[in-house]
């Protein structure tokens, strides 16, 4: 009987150390399970999350649009004003004649419908009006009575023109400002006549307005 409990004893401590090592990988596969369980949700969370703030991003844009839209309803009526994506887009030949940056005055009296409704828009939201001036692809041909260089000074000194114009109709100068693109950022294609008249444009769209930075404090 003590030979047989010898072997059992052996045998016993033979499959201790087995169990052992099984329950350890039993852990560590739970472990494992676990951290990537929590990760899977941590990215679910995250993505959630970012669909919840793109949602809101396109309703605030679609407000904008919308209330854009309502405060320019009498221009936008008269088909010489276009809204898209949040600029509102004026055709060059409304405004301006061939390569001149001198204001048709039918071009005025279309700034002076906008400066009341832009006024209120901007002021609600405290943003500003930047107008920005665009041309299309054309060379402009040199001479002695040409006065820009190239489209980039011609679209520069369209923008200024509209801005002072605004101005000029109680638009306060604090709200609004000029940028120049020439022929670049084309909406339309340059290969035929249809598409540089509709390159030729001046564009206004409302702008978050800089954080201004804060006096500094004498010690």
């Amino acid at each position: 009987m003590t030979g047989l409990d010898d072997t059992l004893d052996d045998a016993t401590e033979q499959t201790a150390p087995v169990w052992a090592v099984f329950g350890d990988l039993m852990a560590g596969l739970l472990g494992a399970f676990v951290l990537i369980l929590v990760g899977v949700l941590v990215v679910q969370i995250d993505l959630v999350a970012s669909l919840k703030q793109e949602v809101e991003k396109r309703q605030m844009e679609e407000k904008r649009r919308m209330a854009l839209e309502k405060a320019l309803a009498i221009p936008l009526a008269s088909g010489r004003v276009t809204v898209n994506e949040g600029r509102i887009g004026i055709s060059g030949s409304v405004l301006f004649a061939a390569g001149s940056a001198e204001l048709r005055p039918e071009g005025r009296q279309l700034l002076q419908s906008l400066v009341q409704p832009l006024q209120v828009y901007l002021r609600e939201r405290d943003e500003m009006l930047m107008v920005s001036g665009f041309t299309d692809n054309t060379t402009l041909l040199q001479g002695r009575h040409q006065r820009f260089a190239d489209n980039l000074e011609l679209s520069a000194q369209r923008a200024l023109t509209v801005t002072r114009a605004l101005i000029e109709e109680d638009m306060p100068s604090s709200q609004v400002f000029a940028a120049a693109f020439g022929a670049e950022q084309p909406v339309a294609d340059n290969a035929d006549e249809k598409g540089r008249a509709q390159n030729r444009r001046v564009e206004m769209a409302p702008v978050p307005r800089a954080a201004q930075a804060k006096p500094a404090r004498n010690e």
